[in-house]
């Protein structure tokens, strides 16, 4: 049986079942609002099919339902620890902080840690573009590809995301993980007794998996080959490094309540165009569009 329901009786549905699974309600608010917002714009994976495993991760504590971001730093940058709590309310105080920074001084940062899954990185950045910043967002997570070369699984699927403002018309969004399929296509494939494609992923041997047992037991491939290897390790050192939290095979997964909280960071940008280009940034970013329009590109 299907069920029909608004995006507002959504939220509170979602709110209701975090906060019965020992989550404060100001977190259950910004994390229901972050799911659904995700469902609605089609990025499923990062949706309303997270609410079980974010309830029982909290229910047993791996998630710290009741943690309040702390911000520390002076200057353009800041540091937030999100107290092995969900990862929404820690972006939340970071966006807060980064508009206003960034108009200040041109540019600003923030690193997080001790975080969880942040969804739909895309959508971090693309609200900093709704206010005229240029952002960039990058987000560490649990061990799913090797690097270029190594046949176990050291780095994450490492996800990046960019936005950019354009006059008149919504930001320009991108928001990409740097393997070349999500795990979870995976995972379905196995629940169907399905194969998959060739270049997906290697099994733990090295060799090419079609078989998505062997799949998981192996190791992603990352997008580009060495190139998309290089992008994740870029992504590790921003989000583990730079931000103090934990490396991908240091880190437990975000799908179920085995082992502590995965102590994963992210790393947001934001830069105002006015410090840089100035006036011209507007038309330039105008110019560009049109190009891609007139080329019948999306």
């Amino acid at each position: 049986m299907s069920v029909t329901l608004s995006l507002s009786d959504a939220e509170a549905l979602v709110t209701r079942a975090l906060i019965a699974s020992r989550t404060s309600q100001a977190n259950a608010l910004v994390t229901a609002r972050a799911l659904v917002g995700a469902e609605a714009d089609g990025q499923l994976g990062h949706g309303l099919v997270r609410v079980p495993s974010y309830a029982e991760q909290a229910r047993v504590g791996k998630i710290d339902g009741f943690a309040r971001p702390e911000i520390s730093g002076t200057g353009a940058a800041r540091r937030i620890d999100a107290g092995t709590g969900f990862a929404y309310p820690a972006i939340e105080l970071a966006l807060d902080r980064l508009a206003p920074l960034a108009r200040e001084m041109g540019i600003a940062s923030a690193g997080i840690h001790a975080s969880h899954h942040c969804g739909q990185a895309g959508r971090h950045v693309e609200r900093l573009a709704e206010q005229g910043l240029v952002a960039f967002a990058y987000a560490n997570t649990p061990s799913a590809m090797a690097f270029h070369g190594g046949k176990r699984s050291r780095l994450g699927t490492d996800p990046l995301a960019f936005a950019a403002p354009i006059s008149g018309r919504a930001p320009l969004v991108i928001d990409m993980a740097l393997s070349v399929v999500a795990r979870s296509k995976i995972v379905a494939a196995k629940a169907k007794g399905e194969p998959i494609p060739e270049g997906w992923a290697v099994d733990d041997k090295g060799l090419p998996a079609t078989n998505a047992d062997k799949a998981l037991a192996g190791t992603l491939l990352p997008i580009g080959g060495a190139k998309g290897s290089a992008l994740a390790l870029i992504v590790e050192i921003l989000c583990g490094a730079l931000a103090g939290a934990n490396f991908g095979w240091e880190a437990s997964g975000f799908m179920d309540a085995k082992g502590g909280p995965p102590r994963l960071g992210q790393f947001l940008v934001a830069l105002d165009p006015s410090h840089f280009a100035g006036a011209s940034f507007a038309p330039r970013m105008t110019e560009l569009v049109a190009a891609i329009v007139e080329d019948g590109a999306r």
